[in-house]
C-alpha cells in the first residue's frame, strides 16, 4: 500500500472521468453550512437540494464525514415553517411589496439545526426535514421522510421514517462510538479499510477493542 497517495477531501470530483458523483465539502459558499471530509453526492450542486434556507433564521446545516447521500435527497430547513399561531400561515414577508418585517422567531415554529452524524448513508430521494438530529452510521432507505431524531446505528425507512432495527448489537455500537474511526488519520484509516469492510463482527469487536487500548495507552 502507498501511504504517500492519499486521497484529497478538497478534490471535487473524486472519481477519474465521472462528474456526477462529489465530495462536498469542497463545493460548499454557504457559510451556515458544514460538511465533513470524504462526503459525497451522487449529483452535483449539493446547495441546491437545500431548500428554505433563509439568512434570517440562522439555521445550520452540519454533516459529519464519509457521509453517502445519494441522488435527489432534499434538505428543508426552518424556512419551511410558516407561523402558525396567528389566523393566517401565509408568509407576507418574504414576498416583496407587502410590507411586512420578518416577525420576531420566537413567533416561529424554529426546530433548530440539522445536524447528520459521520457515516451516515441517505438513500435517493430522501427528504430530511428541519431540526432533526441523526446519528453515527445511520442508513436511511430511499423515498423516506425524516421528521425526528434517529439514534445511530440504526435502519430507517418511510413516511414518515421508523426505526427497522439495530444495525449491531449494543455491544458493537457502543465500541463504535468510542472509537470514531472516521476521526483517524487518513493514513490509518487507508490501512483499516479490510477491517471497516469485515463482515465477520465477532473478530471486528475483538479488534476494534484492541485498537482502543492501544490507543489508550498512547495518551
Amino acid at each position: 500500500m502507498k501511504d504517500d497517495l492519499l486521497p484529497d477531501p478538497l478534490s471535487a470530483f473524486p472519481i477519474s472521468n465521472v462528474d456526477t458523483v462529489t465530495y462536498v465539502k469542497p463545493l460548499i459558499k454557504n457559510k451556515n453550512i458544514t460538511v465533513g471530509d470524504f462526503t459525497y453526492f451522487s449529483d452535483i450542486d449539493f446547495e441546491k437540494h437545500i431548500t428554505h434556507f433563509y439568512d434570517f433564521y440562522n439555521d445550520k446545516l452540519i454533516i459529519g464525514k464519509f457521509c453517502q447521500i445519494a441522488s435527489g435527497v432534499e434538505f428543508v430547513m426552518n424556512g419551511a415553517n410558516h407561523q402558525m399561531n396567528c389566523i393566517s400561515t401565509f408568509p407576507f414577508y418574504i414576498f416583496e411589496h407587502w410590507e411586512e418585517g420578518i416577525p420576531q422567531l420566537n413567533e416561529m415554529p424554529i426546530k433548530g439545526n440539522t445536524v447528520i452524524g459521520n457515516d451516515v448513508w441517505i438513500g435517493q430521494n430522501a427528504t430530511i426535514l428541519p431540526g432533526v438530529n441523526i446519528g453515527d452510521g445511520v442508513i436511511i432507505g430511499m423515498n423516506s421522510v425524516v421528521g425526528r431524531d434517529i439514534p445511530p446505528y440504526t435502519v430507517i425507512i418511510g413516511n414518515p421514517a421508523r426505526v427497522i432495527r439495530k444495525r449491531f448489537d449494543d455491544e458493537l455500537i457502543e465500541l463504535l462510538l468510542e472509537w470514531k474511526w472516521w476521526d483517524l488519520p487518513i493514513v490509518e484509516i487507508k490501512r483499516l479499510i479490510p477491517l471497516l469492510h469485515n463482515s465477520n463482527l465477532k473478530n471486528v469487536k475483538k479488534e476494534i477493542r484492541e485498537l482502543i487500548k492501544v490507543s489508550a495507552q498512547k495518551k
